[in-house]
Protein backbone atom coordinates (compact mmCIF):
# COMPACT_ATOMS: atom_id res chain seq x y z
CA UNK A 1 0.00 0.00 0.00
CA UNK A 2 2.77 2.35 0.65
CA UNK A 3 4.15 2.05 -2.62
CA UNK A 4 1.05 3.74 -4.07
CA UNK A 5 -0.21 6.26 -0.82
CA UNK A 6 2.77 7.63 1.26
CA UNK A 7 2.58 8.57 4.96
CA UNK A 8 2.49 11.54 6.70
CA UNK A 9 6.31 11.41 8.42
CA UNK A 10 9.20 9.19 9.70
CA UNK A 11 8.39 6.66 6.04
CA UNK A 12 10.09 8.32 2.74
CA UNK A 13 12.83 5.28 2.96
CA UNK A 14 10.15 2.30 3.54
CA UNK A 15 7.98 4.26 0.75
CA UNK A 16 10.32 4.62 -1.87
CA UNK A 17 11.68 1.20 -1.08
CA UNK A 18 7.69 -0.27 -1.76
CA UNK A 19 7.54 2.16 -4.99
CA UNK A 20 10.39 0.20 -6.44
CA UNK A 21 8.83 -2.73 -6.32
CA UNK A 22 5.50 -1.45 -7.81
CA UNK A 23 7.52 -0.43 -10.90
CA UNK A 24 10.10 -3.58 -10.96
CA UNK A 25 6.41 -5.47 -11.04
CA UNK A 26 5.19 -3.57 -13.49
CA UNK A 27 9.13 -3.89 -15.92
CA UNK A 28 9.59 -7.68 -15.17
CA UNK A 29 5.65 -8.09 -16.36
CA UNK A 30 6.68 -6.30 -20.04
CA UNK A 31 9.98 -7.78 -20.07
CA UNK A 32 8.94 -11.16 -19.86
CA UNK A 33 5.54 -11.36 -20.87
CA UNK A 34 7.52 -12.78 -23.76
CA UNK A 35 8.26 -15.91 -22.21
CA UNK A 36 5.05 -16.38 -20.67
CA UNK A 37 5.95 -15.45 -17.71
CA UNK A 38 3.17 -13.11 -15.62
CA UNK A 39 4.88 -10.83 -12.77
CA UNK A 40 1.97 -9.65 -10.36
CA UNK A 41 2.62 -8.21 -6.59
CA UNK A 42 0.31 -8.11 -3.77
CA UNK A 43 -0.33 -5.35 -1.79
CA UNK A 44 -1.89 -5.58 1.28
CA UNK A 45 -2.63 -3.56 3.62
CA UNK A 46 -2.87 -4.75 7.71
CA UNK A 47 -3.70 -8.33 8.28
CA UNK A 48 -4.28 -9.51 11.29
CA UNK A 49 -1.71 -11.36 13.28
CA UNK A 50 2.54 -11.55 12.12
CA UNK A 51 4.25 -8.09 11.47
CA UNK A 52 0.81 -6.09 12.47
CA UNK A 53 0.67 -7.19 15.94
CA UNK A 54 2.07 -3.98 17.44
CA UNK A 55 0.37 -1.56 15.31
CA UNK A 56 -3.01 -3.76 16.09
CA UNK A 57 -2.65 -2.70 19.85
CA UNK A 58 -3.08 0.68 19.57
CA UNK A 59 -6.86 1.32 20.33
CA UNK A 60 -6.46 5.37 18.43
CA UNK A 61 -4.72 3.93 15.28
CA UNK A 62 -6.25 0.99 14.62
CA UNK A 63 -10.24 2.83 15.33
CA UNK A 64 -8.92 5.42 12.55
CA UNK A 65 -7.80 3.07 9.74
CA UNK A 66 -10.74 0.72 10.04
CA UNK A 67 -12.96 3.86 9.54
CA UNK A 68 -11.30 4.04 6.50
CA UNK A 69 -12.00 0.74 5.28
CA UNK A 70 -15.06 0.56 3.10
CA UNK A 71 -15.56 -3.18 4.35
CA UNK A 72 -14.52 -1.91 7.84
CA UNK A 73 -12.66 -4.87 9.39
CA UNK A 74 -9.25 -6.06 9.09
CA UNK A 75 -7.86 -8.05 6.83
CA UNK A 76 -7.77 -12.06 7.73
CA UNK A 77 -4.48 -14.41 6.65
CA UNK A 78 -7.13 -16.37 4.51
CA UNK A 79 -7.99 -13.06 2.59
CA UNK A 80 -4.21 -13.12 1.31
CA UNK A 81 -4.01 -16.93 0.66
CA UNK A 82 -7.06 -16.67 -1.68
CA UNK A 83 -5.06 -14.01 -3.65
CA UNK A 84 -1.90 -15.96 -3.55
CA UNK A 85 -3.79 -19.50 -4.74
CA UNK A 86 -5.20 -17.30 -7.81
CA UNK A 87 -2.14 -15.96 -9.01
CA UNK A 88 -0.51 -19.08 -8.77
CA UNK A 89 -3.38 -20.81 -10.94
CA UNK A 90 -4.41 -21.12 -14.12
CA UNK A 91 -6.98 -18.71 -13.47
CA UNK A 92 -4.65 -15.81 -13.61
CA UNK A 93 -2.78 -16.89 -16.87
CA UNK A 94 -3.91 -13.46 -18.53
CA UNK A 95 -3.30 -11.00 -16.00
CA UNK A 96 0.12 -9.70 -15.64
CA UNK A 97 1.84 -6.45 -14.53
CA UNK A 98 -0.64 -6.34 -11.73
CA UNK A 99 -0.61 -4.79 -8.63
CA UNK A 100 -3.53 -6.25 -6.29
CA UNK A 101 -4.27 -4.55 -3.47
CA UNK A 102 -6.17 -6.41 -0.58
CA UNK A 103 -7.41 -3.77 1.90
CA UNK A 104 -11.05 -4.25 1.80
CA UNK A 105 -11.29 -1.23 -0.23
CA UNK A 106 -8.91 0.82 1.15
CA UNK A 107 -6.88 1.91 -1.54
CA UNK A 108 -10.26 3.05 -3.55
CA UNK A 109 -11.37 5.27 -0.27
CA UNK A 110 -8.36 7.37 0.39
Amino acid sequence: MRGRFGRPQDYAAYCASKGGVDSLTRALACEWGKYNIQVNAIAPSLIEGGTSAQSLKDPVYTQKLIERIPLKRWGQPDDLAGTVVFLASNASNFVNGHILYVDGGLAVSA
